[in-house]
């Protein structure tokens, strides 16, 4: 994709009216070692994505890197641009993360976002890394390697910032995970339930079950499940009202990119389609129907 233009070209042929724009090879940003190269990498990105993508009206909009090897540079990236019109959220990747984003180093993240009113985005990829929640190495192909990597490095993160309450800590922070599908999440929401019933001491700061803070967050459709039969994801849907809080995301344009009409397709009711094609993601972006 070579300029905004084209960009734009493209989601209108898809049917798309709005778009948030995330790096690509960045989302291996967690991988550099070395922190003033990573930090200086994400500045130019940051620059060059409001220099080169978000100069016009035309529906795109952007999500600012912050660069986690240094949170409270990263807070400062946030606070820089959350006055531009068109950045409307908060990029971090998943994959690589050491340590885990429930972690309070990552504080000065949370209060920038919290206070600036963007939200932040968890994005997750594909990587080979020597560590739980990963072991990718384990895998030869990669098939298996795809299967586990991207719903594994958001259960990892989202369980970490629910073992350190940050939902409680920073009660108005919005959050949204990506690209790892959703059937994960309600698992995760019933099996943390389970283990707070018999472990509510390593927890003393919720006052109800945990998952009930997963149902304020947000999830993306991409790359969405497709079983055999769509009656099975719509229910999957159900169990954590989803219909309130999944987000349809295409990955464009990437080759393994989901069209709109394959959520479409989902047999849910016509106002749940209408919240998870448009309406959630607009409630959580603060954003209006685009008039283009």
């Amino acid at each position: 994709m070579t300029c905004a233009k084209e960009m734009r070209k493209d989601l209108d042929d898809l049917g798309i009216d709005i778009g948030i724009l995330f790096p690509d090879f960045f989302l291996f940003h967690a991988a550099l070692q070395q922190a003033d190269y990573a930090i200086a990498l994400a500045k130019a990105y940051n620059r060059w994505l409001v220099e080169e993508w978000l100069g016009e009206d035309n529906g795109l909009k952007g999500a600012v890197m912050a660069p986690h090897h240094d949170p409270v540079v990263a807070a400062a990236e946030i606070r820089k641009y959350a006055k531009h019109e068109h950045v409307k959220a908060i990029y971090l990747p998943t994959a690589m993360v050491d340590p885990f984003y429930g972690h309070r180093r990552y504080d000065p993240v949370y209060e920038a976002a919290q206070e600036t009113n963007l939200p932040v985005f968890f994005h997750s990829v594909t990587c080979i890394h020597p560590t739980f929640p990963f072991n990718m190495h384990g895998f030869s192909t990669l098939f298996s390697a795809h299967v586990m990597a991207h719903p594994f490095s958001c259960i990892a993160n989202l369980l970490s910032m629910l073992e350190t309450g940050v939902p409680v800590r920073f009660p108005n922070l919005r959050v949204a995970f990506t690209e790892a599908g959703i059937g994960w999440v309600p698992w995760l929401m019933m099996r943390i339930d389970k283990e707070y019933n018999e472990r509510r001491r390593d927890l003393p700061f919720y006052k109800g079950r945990p998952s009930e803070h997963i149902k304020k967050m947000f999830f993306s459709t991409q790359p969405i499940e497709e079983p055999a039969n769509l009656r099975d994801l719509a229910a999957l849907i159900s169990l954590f009202d989803g219909e309130n809080s999944v987000i349809f995301s295409s990955d464009w344009p990437h080759h393994d990119f989901d069209h709109p009409s394959k959520v479409l397709q989902i047999p849910v009711s016509e106002e749940g389609r209408r919240k998870i094609l448009g309406t959630n993601a607009l409630r959580l972006l603060n954003l209006e129907v685009a008039k283009r």
